[in-house]
């Protein structure tokens, strides 16, 4: 049993370190929304969303008083919308309609994000799934709190390069959009392989249609905690390194744990998963860049790196296991640029590169995350991004994502500022060769090899 002991013992963690819980989300199923009437379809999107989640932020505030316990984000994810409006959606511009069904339905109930306004293409696009798709620039233009996400690939069934090309179009007609917020409507856009059901953390949560009809998950956080602990035993044999890690990555979780209990109870909806994924913030000293310097590295992308962060990343996965009996999500290391001030630093320093970046996602969660680039940057070339982290992720069998930001107007060395947990990024090089003639083939690239193991 977690009893208020073990919070007590994590109180110096939240006040002087940055632990907080980085999320509660509450996974919703929209499947018996599903109407040929697109009016119907958002009036019970609409009823569905604010009755189950009517008290989450209230009750996100309550354990934050009881316990002492920050909970930063309180959020949404639904069924992925191309099922949901597929039987009345007609055209792109009605998924619009639904996009800004969700957006009011997530202020009315008071969460910043919600989550799910998504596809899954990994093998073929149907009509439904094209025109989500093709909707996405102008729903997230047209709402603020509304989160996308197409998944393009999987271990399984290979990477859909229809799709990828696809997704390097919208990934630039969105930035068009959003020029006058610098882009930011690619800060809440991600294309996956390999996307889990039950992700809490956004811009990538939605309900999978694996899950029940209302889940509540849980996302921790605490890289200034494992930094904080790494302290005391500077120059220590990787032994006594990894021992702390999964040590405070345990302590971590149970708080986590706490929560989603807590919630799941008051709530009455059941608890799902803990995601054990180190988040960071722009804040001083809540950096997963800065545990890689504590390790040993002069700055994130000096040699060492990826060696450094596959440590990192199994440590925190073997402490966490042993404090829930459900983790999942992504559960790993976030390396965002622009929310993550080591990075950001290393950035500036010329010691991370978009390069390495994409080898340090060969052995951490997520991917490609928040990366700022310049705004003529060619929409092929984005796709040939997409496609290398989409080839990582299938052939690795884990999870991968891309979250570029081509900035309109900007170009590289320049500062852009999205605000909030978001922070600011530099805007980073890419690679000026073409991929026209690749990406531009249509069809799928096979499933590996080593997929078929039925």
């Amino acid at each position: 049993m977690i009893n208020i002991f073990e919070v007590n013992e994590t109180n110096k963690m939240i006040t002087q370190e940055n632990l907080d819980v980085r999320t509660i989300t509450l996974g919703i199923s929209l499947l018996e929304c599903v109407d040929s009437d697109l009016e119907k379809v958002n009036q019970n999107i609409y009823r569905k969303i604010t009755t189950v989640a009517k008290d989450l932020v209230s009750t996100g505030k309550y354990i934050e008083q009881e316990y002492g316990i920050p909970i930063v984000n309180k959020r949404i994810s639904v069924t992925p919308v191309s099922l949901v409006g597929g039987n009345a959606c007609k055209c792109p511009e009605d998924f619009v309609s639904i996009a800004r069904t969700l957006d009011k339905a997530a202020h009315e109930v008071g969460v910043n994000f919600i989550g799910g306004y998504s596809a899954l293409v990994s093998k073929g696009m149907t009509k439904s799934d094209e025109y989500l798709i093709r909707s996405i620039p102008q729903a997230l233009a047209q709402t603020e709190r509304v989160c996308s996400s197409v998944n393009v690939g999987s271990t399984k069934c290979g990477i859909n390069m229809d799709a990828v090309r696809l997704m390097g179009e919208i990934i630039k007609e969105t930035a068009e959009l959003t020029k006058a917020k610098d882009s930011l409507g690619c800060a809440k856009l991600v294309v996956f392989c390999n996307a889990p059901d039950d992700n809490p953390f956004m811009a990538g949560a939605f309900h999978g249609v694996t899950e029940a009809d209302a889940i509540i998950n849980v996302g921790v956080s605490g890289p200034g905690v494992v930094k904080t602990a790494l302290e005391q035993v500077r120059g220590e044999s990787f032994e006594v390194l990894c021992e702390t890690i999964k040590k405070t990555a345990f302590k971590v979780t149970r708080v986590g744990q706490l929560v989603a209990q807590e919630a799941s109870k008051m709530l009455n909806i059941p608890f799902g998963i803990i995601d054990l994924s180190l988040a960071p913030t722009p804040a001083i000293g809540d950096s997963v860049a800065d545990i890689l310097g504590e390790i040993g590295l002069e700055h994130a992308g000096a040699p060492g790196t990826t060696a450094a962060l596959a440590l990192l990343n199994d440590q925190v996965k073997k402490g966490g296991v042993m404090a829930s009996s459900y983790v999942g999500g992504l559960s790993g290391a976030f390396i965002p640029v622009s929310e993550d001030q080591g990075m950001i630093d290393a950035v500036q320093a010329g010691a991370l590169t978009l390069e390495k970046l994409e080898a340090m996602t060969c052995v951490c969660s997520v991917g490609l995350d928040m990366i700022a680039v310049p705004g003529d940057t060619r929409d092929t070339t984005i796709s040939g991004i997409i496609a290398d982290e989409m080839a990582i992720g299938m052939v690795n069998q884990k999870t991968t994502a891309v979250r570029l930001i081509p900035v309109i107007g900007k170009g590289v060395g320049e500062i852009v500022e999205f605000g909030g947990l978001l922070g600011y990024a530099p805007i980073m090089p890419v690679n000026s060769f073409g991929c026209d003639a690749f990406v531009n083939r249509t069809g799928r690239i096979p499933a590996p090899i080593h997929s078929f193991k039925n």
